[in-house]
């Protein structure tokens, strides 16, 4: 719009105002008192610091707050902020009763502000006010009546209103009539009341006394879970912990997971997140935590120790039971947006401090590029973004004990200006990082942009989740798949996708479920979602579920779709953990946990979104659990499931068995015309002769050979049990037609023979001579 048609639209008495902003409004920061505090600035304490307090120069590095020793011997807080186009800081510190102190930092060292303050140390809440420039035209949206959490903060005490976000945490005027310039008027109400505040943390943990497991990816069997939804109804928590991180370290969380035997827990974000406004005013929070805002701290609201740096602690301390238990803890950590959204979104924090520093803009400023559905992305180009993210990855790993992290729409970090890049400077310096290179990085390989979908394009140190595994294996037990050749690849390794430039079968995180979509039970009880609690007319979540109900839509009596239903849950299970790759289960579905068929319960923080450990008093789904835990336990005991090359195929000895072969229900192998025509049944030969790679010892890797029967035709088949050279005989290790999986069938079948497989289940059987 022009300038000329914006000027009518504006009522005469505003319009000066939108002229300031237009053109403009510059901070009267070169005129700040020594105190730090300009005349007249909203939310001022007393103007100054109490008793005189000094602000010495201090230290550019490190950044954030740190407690150190300064000169003389003198204990403080060093202060460290980025603000690269800003004319001046503050820094806020707040007593107990929310009093402000403000001082201001006069240093500036290659942009970074920075002060150290005598006498200040753990507890001690603050945060800043930034002056500068407001012309959202050019990006530029500095407003010192902001209270911004410091990037770096170790600790976020306070939380919103769970009501809505007030008007005063936006730096426009929210409420303002013409929404064309909406954006575009800065508000100068003051925000300290109404935001969190970072908290300074004494870091002096070397965790001398705690051990990483260490658990190679082949081995790996990761289970995602949400720090409170696993334990917020568990009956063996004490309800105090019940939530939070001590509750998932107590014994009775800590058991159900080595019942399991997963190596490594997922958890859902646990950085300090924030709630996004229309779901507050729905009642509703976001409670997946997909909404960061402090990315060195710790989600407050999963602390049962306190909100004043305690959180800290108890974190660390989960970490380590959970190492104790021979478990690793991988984080999903959202670097790719921040809780500020688009340019009506509030100013929290990177907004107020450099706009044009932290975020991709479009050509017209005032605008967000938005690769992520969420209202803007960081700018992982920039160099101070890149530091940010990288000092957050290195702080979890190095002073938190973490052992990995998986990267949520991990395509955006990868854009360099608009493209996703594989020489990115994001992905080229976590490939240099000496500490980051050795921990375990998943990339969600997608994002929402154009060119977002990379799955099978991340570098070799990456392993990446295999949505191409879901989809098929999905489409297969719905009885959905044109023909098998794409169900091969998956339940190999997906070598299509991972065999280049040096990568493994474990590239491959391969899931059915996550967090994001049906429940595993769910995915067998709906074929549309119903997400009316989510108060958006059930018009969110994906409607691409490849899902079968089994014959009815949502829970009922009849004892032949119950029954199928729990069939397939012991085939989508079963083929999961016996597939080549990485596999993921998520928390409950091995008991049958069900969301009602929502399939987007990011907001739904109560009974629907947490565990159900009653669960496992109905027959069907301790039987579940049981197989579940079969399931893990054989794949461990077996090297052959557990690959660190991809198969050849090719023959390996002088009998001529290779190392994967592929049989049709007639016995025969698989012809090239077999791949291309429907298939209700395959047959997948593992040998375990001659499995590349060797043990700790140098020595030549053997185990046994087992061929898996699956079978998606509803009624049974006779499958045709390969003969010799291939085996002479067969014992039946799993048959998910069994209701009851406690114990092994044991039966042996002569090689040749025909198989009765029941309709719609998996077989399993082991080779013997």
């Amino acid at each position: 719009m022009s300038s000329a048609a914006e000027q009518e639209a504006v009522p005469g008495h505003a319009r000066a105002r939108v002229e300031r902003a237009r053109g403009g409004v510059r901070d009267p920061a070169p005129g700040l008192a020594a105190t730090g505090v300009p005349a007249g600035a909203p939310g001022g304490a007393d103007g100054g610091a109490p008793g005189g307090r000094a602000v010495w120069p201090g230290a550019p590095n490190p950044l954030g707050a740190r407690c150190r020793v300064g000169p003389g011997g003198v204990a403080g807080t060093n202060f460290a902020l980025w603000a690269g186009g800003a004319e001046a800081v503050e820094l806020c510190l707040f007593d107990a009763e929310g009093h402000e102190t403000r001082l201001r930092l006069a240093e500036l060292t290659h942009e970074i502000w920075h002060g150290f303050v005598p006498g200040v140390g753990p507890g001690q809440r603050y945060g800043y006010r930034v002056h500068g420039r407001w012309d959202p035209w050019t990006g530029a949206r500095w407003n010192p009546a902001k209270l911004l959490l410091d990037p770096y903060a170790r600790a976020v005490d306070g939380d919103f209103a769970r009501t809505g976000l007030p008007p005063e945490v936006y730096g426009h005027v929210r409420d303002w009539p013409q929404q064309h310039v909406a954006d575009t008027v800065r508000d100068e109400r003051d925000s300290a009341p109404y935001v969190p505040k970072g908290v300074v943390v004494r870091d002096d943990d070397d965790w001398s006394d705690d051990r990483r497991p260490k658990t190679p990816w082949p081995d790996s069997v990761i289970y995602e879970l949400h720090v409170k939804g696993f334990t917020a109804r568990h009956p063996g928590v004490p309800e105090p912990l019940r939530g939070t991180y001590a509750g998932l370290a107590h014994p009775a969380a800590v058991e159900h997971l080595r019942g399991l035997g997963v190596t490594a827990v997922e958890l859902l974000p646990v950085h300090q997140f924030a709630h996004e406004d229309h779901l507050l005013r729905r009642g509703l929070t976001n409670y997946w935590g997909y909404n960061s805002i402090g990315y060195f701290a710790p989600h407050a609201g999963y602390s049962a120790s306190g909100t004043a740096g305690q959180q800290v602690g108890e974190f660390k301390r989960m970490v380590r039971a959970l190492h104790a238990a021979g478990i690793e803890v991988i984080l999903d950590v959202v670097y790719n947006h921040t809780a500020e959204a688009g340019e009506l979104g509030p100013t929290l924090s990177l907004k107020g401090i450099d706009n044009r520093g932290y975020y991709r803009l479009q050509s017209d400023a005032r605008r967000y590029a938005d690769y992520t559905g969420c209202g803007n992305t960081l700018h992982v180009v920039q160099p101070q973004v890149l530091r940010l993210i990288t000092d957050s990855l290195r702080y979890w790993v190095t002073e938190m004990g973490v052992d990995g992290f998986r990267f949520d729409l991990a395509a955006a970090l990868a854009r360099s200006f608009h493209d996703v890049d594989m020489l990115s400077p994001f992905l080229a310096v976590i490939a240099q990082d000496p500490v980051l290179r050795r921990v375990k990085l998943i990339a969600e390989p997608w994002d929402v942009g154009n060119g977002g979908y990379q799955v099978g394009a991340f570098p070799p140190l990456w392993t990446e989740w295999n949505d191409r595994y879901r989809d098929a294996v999905r489409d297969f037990w719905r009885g959905a798949l044109p023909d098998v050749r794409d169900l091969g690849y998956r339940l190999s390794g997906s070598s299509d996708l991972y065999a280049w430039g040096g990568r493994r079968p474990y590239a491959s995180v391969n899931f059915v479920t996550a967090h994001d979509g049906f429940t595993l039970r769910d995915l067998v009880s709906y074929e549309r979602k119903h997400n009316e609690a989510n108060g958006e007319g059930n018009r969110d979540g994906t409607d691409d579920n490849r899902s079968w109900n089994c014959g009815a839509e949502g829970e009922t009596d009849d004892p032949a779709v119950t029954g199928l239903r729990r069939r397939q849950l012991r085939n989508l299970l079963s083929t999961l953990l016996l597939s080549t790759g990485v596999p993921m289960l998520v928390a409950g579905d091995e008991m049958g946990r069900t969301q009602g068929g929502n399939n987007n319960a990011y907001c739904q923080d109560n009974e629907l979104g947490w565990l159900d450990w009653s669960l496992t008093d109905d027959p069907g789904n301790a039987q579940l659990l049981a197989l579940t835990r079969r399931l893990v336990a054989l794949r461990h005991d077996h090297p052959v499931l557990r690959r660190r090359a991809f198969f050849s195929g090719l023959p390996q000895g002088a009998d001529g068995l290779r190392d994967l072969a592929w049989f049709t229900a007639a016995g025969g192998e698989m012809t090239e015309a077999d791949w291309y025509a429907p298939a209700e049944s395959l047959g997948l030969y593992l040998s375990g002769r001659d499995i590349p790679g060797r043990d700790e010892r140098g020595a030549q890797v053997t185990d046994d050979s087992f061929l898996a029967v699956l079978h998606t035709g509803a009624r049974p088949v006779e499958f045709r049990l390969p003969g010799p050279p291939w085996a002479e005989s067969y014992e039946r290790v799993l048959d998910t037609a069994l209701e009851d999986q406690s114990a092994p069938p044991g039966t042996r079948h002569p090689g040749g023979a025909p198989l009765t497989v029941a309709g719609r289940s998996v077989v399993l059987l082991r080779v013997r001579a």
